[in-house]
């Protein structure tokens, strides 16, 4: 097994962005569409998602990036 070297070679950072993907796909349909505060919070939920998964690796040990996570 190799050593991921980018945290874009990490599935669950995929998974993020497709789930980030998905979600501004559903909210540009209605109910969601109509309700900026709550599109936009969602918006940034979903996308803080692969963030923290991201920030985390960066840290470059084990303890950060289980904390960071848990944050995602």
């Amino acid at each position: 097994m190799s050593k991921v070297e980018k945290f874009e070679e990490l599935e669950i950072w995929k998974i993020g962005i497709e789930i980030a993907v998905d979600v501004y796909r559903i909210c540009d349909a209605e109910p969601l569409k109509s309700d900026w505060g709550m599109k936009d919070q969602i918006r940034r939920a979903a996308c803080s998602m692969s963030d923290n998964i991201a920030e985390g690796f960066e840290y470059n040990n084990n303890p950060d990036f289980i904390r960071f996570l848990n944050y995602a």
